[in-house]
């Protein structure tokens, strides 16, 4: 029996088209490792259109009320609860995800985060009018940027979609997005979906390969280039922006340490970690993939761990008793496979370090121990379904090796003691600290790191303030 292929196409000023000089890039199913889509490979002559029909829009889009952006924000939102089911099916394949978890996971935080950008829109405000001159009087506006060039990641194509394009068009911009070239499906759907809400030119999705996303960033027209995705991504997008002075936001790679000191409820910690770590195998820059163990009691914890591991199964999108599903393509299963096979002498595979199976891309869940800090596999992003572990002796060692990384995104400690918690949070060089413990996010509050983990917050205020530039009005009193 073969399997239908399936057209994909970019989305443009409020129709579906096809690239300008037809050419495409198959999409495979990392279940099946089988090509079940084709989608456009967008050339210059597709992200020219996409920009000027974006630019084309803006004027009207900026003008429109807050009040009006709001309600087609909550109508976006309504419409993604609809048609749930038709989004899971399509990240699932994207992805191979668990159907349940990405049921329960990610469509109720989707469509809570644009609801709370939908009441971010109307709280875009300057500070109150004053006069700090005599016989003047100043005003303070905040207005949307313009055209925003965003490029999404492939680990959640859908959710962190809707972390670029939400707080962007609740401010007033319009938006040229660009989804993975491995994971373009759910993101096509969201516009079949959007395009029957917003005026056409607003949203733009563009598919294609880092090429595309190059010359989205390249272009002169966006004002601002938002990209989550690898360091080296990263700087690629921030040196090419810099050329005309756009605006960037980037949230890249992570290594997130978890510190368990010797009074934390080890079955507890060892929960909480290992579902931390191993969800969406591991593909998440903030997840629990690098702990570290008081030595008292680092014995019991790996033991207790290395059974967890055991215990936690990867397989097929409708089976409700995996945790993760595949890797999501060829490459990240070599790169995961890579840094275990790589593993120094001295490290010891507690659990896993192999494929499963010999079809679709999925790994075992893994632990590692016996690990110093310079090794590869903890200076380096694995992106994939392993836990290392490390032992310490004091909190000033754990704070050394907990912060002696390039990456800043995300960490975590494990304690009952509450002063040493609130040290440890002081000190721990990361963007977030979760307490007892880890991966939670709330759209209320920012997500954003420092260091190479990039610069700039999704989510939150804070997230929705870097869609937005300040402009001072001063007006004189007479006349």
């Amino acid at each position: 029996m073969t399997t239908e292929v399936r057209r994909l196409r970019n989305y443009i000023d409020g129709e579906f088209r096809d690239a300008a000089d037809g050419r495409t890039t198959d999409v495979v199913n990392p279940v099946t490792e089988e090509v079940y889509a084709t989608a456009p490979l967008s050339g210059q002559a597709d992200v020219d259109a996409a920009m000027e029909a974006a630019a084309a829009a803006f004027p009207a889009w900026r003008d429109v009320t807050p009040a009006e952006r709001q309600r087609a924000l909550l109508k976006i939102a309504d419409a993604f609860e609809e048609r749930a089911e038709d989004l899971i099916a399509a990240e699932s394949e994207n992805t191979g995800k668990p159907l349940g978890l990405t049921r329960t996971e990610e469509i109720p935080p989707m469509v809570d985060q644009i609801r709370f950008f939908a009441g971010a829109a109307r709280m875009l405000e300057g500070r109150s009018a004053g006069e700090y001159m005599e016989g003047l009087t100043s005003i303070v506006r905040r207005e949307p940027v313009g055209v925003c060039a965003q490029v999404a990641p492939w680990n959640y194509p859908m959710m962190m979609a809707v972390w670029k394009f939400a707080p962007a068009l609740a401010a007033g911009n319009t938006v040229v997005i660009k989804p993975s070239d491995t994971t373009p499906a759910s993101t096509v759907l969201m516009a079949e979906i959007i395009g029957q809400i917003l005026p056409k030119g607003v949203f733009n999705v563009l598919c294609g390969d880092r090429d595309t996303g190059r010359a989205m960033v390249e272009h002169p027209v966006p004002a601002m280039a938002s990209i989550t995705g690898s360091v080296r991504a990263g700087m690629q997008v921030a040196e090419s922006a810099a050329k005309d002075l756009k605006r960037v936001h980037l949230e890249l790679g992570g290594k997130a340490p978890v510190v368990v000191f010797e009074d934390a409820d080890i079955a507890t910690a060892v929960a909480g970690i290992s579902e931390a770590g191993y969800f969406n195998a591991g593909q998440d820059c903030t997840a629990a993939t690098r702990v570290l163990v008081h030595e008292s009691v680092h014995d019991a914890f790996v033991t207790a761990l290395a059974k967890a591991a055991a215990d936690t199964k990867t397989g097929l999108p409708d089976d409700e008793d995996v945790l993760y599903g595949p890797l999501n393509n060829a490459n990240q299963l070599a790169q995961v496979s890579g840094f275990v096979e790589r593993l120094p002498a001295h490290a010891r595979v507690e659990a896993g370090g192999h494929r499963v199976g010999d079809k679709g891309y999925f790994y075992a869940p893994t632990v590692v121990s016996g690990l110093k800090q310079d090794d590869e596999i903890i200076q380096h992003e694995v992106f994939g379904p392993v836990i290392t572990v490390q032992s310490f002796t004091d909190e000033a060692q754990a704070l050394t090796y907990a912060n002696g990384v390039e990456y800043a995104l995300a960490s975590s400690v494990w304690t009952k003691d509450h002063a040493r918690a609130m040290r440890m949070s002081k000190n721990l060089d990361f963007g977030c600290v979760w307490i007892n413990t880890h991966i939670p996010l709330v759209a209320e509050m920012p997500h954003g790191g420092f260091k190479k983990s990039g610069y700039g917050k999704d989510l939150s205020a804070y997230g929705f303030e870097d869609y937005t530039r300040v402009k001072h009005v001063m007006t004189s009193l007479d006349g």
